[in-house]
């Protein structure tokens, strides 16, 4: 930064993300440590500022600023030096330890953003489908990549602190059961502060997470992790972002989430996804599991496939041991026309006779509320436990639908 006159109007820079949008310029006012931008609209006041031989170049936070160098709190999240020229290294050999796994970075890769580039592993298929995505954390310390086409999957993350590295680069592990995976090989952390505000807007305790060891993809707050255990012993992990974007590793075996939830119990509930889980357990229910994958479009018209060609319910056949000492099963899967194929199709395999069914109940005169976490927002726990207790016998409710 040039220098500055003390009490004196000074314009600069913006050292924020507009930096690359020369208009916008900040208005330091030295007398009384005030900062403004033209088009930014980050105003920042300080209550001092730190000077270095009346040479310095501040960083800007919310909180506070401090010379070239010094470790704060950035805007950007965690802390970290937010010299100029040490970002641009970082990123830098992001760029080089990813371009050696044939990576090749464009202009979409700069910290914070995602960038979606051909996949070096299945270059796209056929299509040449640009379907790697790339993301540089807001710090430059951490780059991740996902191939996001089904017959792919590959995976990975590199630093730029040299921090366990693989070849410049540590990949995420591919589960394949029976192999033993741990959290720290598949770059997990504890939940951070946006996730859990995010699962307490749903009413979700921390309480409840600790429980069911949700946890985070490290360096990135914006991406769930759903760890799948069997006997305390993690065999899986789901992976979910805020946008409800949902993956697993390639090659993950499939199992039902809350396994060990329901070893020595003779009644469970069955719900659709991992936060109807989290939210059933919220009203009291302890003894619930969810399916890890998606609800059918549709009933299958056919007989029920053999053990080894129901793939899309293999998960069953896997927790099998578990459900055979179960003599009622409540099925509390979606509302919508893909949530009750998904309830038939379970029925048909776990035994109508002994499943129930749960009827969401209405939100208003023209449509039902949809699943468990809604009703647990809307309603409150009391409501979600007074749904599920009053679950109807599954052969009377598919009677009546017929009569």
């Amino acid at each position: 930064m040039d220098t500055f006159t003390p009490g004196k109007i000074n314009h600069f820079l913006c050292p924020k993300v507009c930096v690359p949008m020369m208009q916008n310029k900040v208005v330091v006012a030295v007398s009384n440590a005030f900062f403004s931008y033209n088009s930014c609209k980050w105003p920042v006041p300080s209550k001092h500022i730190l000077s270095n031989n009346n040479c310095w170049a501040p960083i800007l936070t919310r909180r506070r600023l401090g010379p070239v160098g010094s470790r704060v709190r950035s805007c950007y999240g965690n802390s970290k030096f937010l010299n100029p020229q040490s970002e641009k290294h970082e990123v830098r050999v992001l760029k080089q330890k990813m371009e050696l796994l044939g990576i090749n970075c464009d202009d979409s890769c700069i910290p914070g953003n995602y960038g979606h580039l051909l996949c070096p592993k299945c270059e796209g298929g056929r299509s040449m489908e640009k379907s790697l995505s790339v993301h540089i954390n807001r710090d430059a310390d951490l780059a991740m990549w996902r191939c996001y086409r089904t017959c792919c999957g590959w995976t990975g993350q590199a630093f730029a602190n040299g921090r366990v590295t693989n070849e410049g680069m540590n990949i995420i592990f591919k589960v394949s059961s029976p192999r033993q995976i741990t959290a720290e090989g598949m770059v997990l952390e504890p939940l951070g502060e946006k996730l859990i505000a995010y699962f307490g807007d749903r009413m979700i305790s921390e309480e409840t997470l600790r429980r069911n060891s949700v946890m985070q993809m490290a360096g990135d707050q914006g991406i769930i992790a759903f760890t799948y255990r069997q006997k305390g012993v993690l065999i899986g992990c789901k992976y979910r972002t805020i946008e409800k974007n949902f993956w697993q590793d390639k090659g993950t075996e499939k199992w039902l989430y809350g396994l060990d939830d329901i070893k020595e119990v003779t009644e469970i509930v069955i719900v659709e996804g991992e936060i109807d889980k989290l939210s059933v357990e919220e009203a009291g229910f302890f003894n619930c599991v969810s399916v890890p994958g998606g609800a059918p479009q549709t009933v299958s018209t056919k007989d029920i496939p053999s053990l080894e060609k129901d793939k899309a319910y293999q998960y069953l056949w896997n927790c099998k041991e578990y459900l055979d000492k179960v003599s009622r099963i409540i099925l509390a899967t979606d509302g919508d026309a893909s949530g009750q194929a998904l309830a038939e199709e379970l029925a048909r395999r776990l035994g109508k006779e002994r499943c129930w069914l749960v009827r969401w109940p209405k939100k208003d005169h023209s449509c039902c509320f949809k699943d468990a976490n809604e009703v647990l927002k809307c309603l409150g726990p009391s409501a979600l436990k007074e749904v599920i207790e009053t679950a109807e016998s599954y052969e009377v409710c598919t009677m009546n639908q017929v009569i």
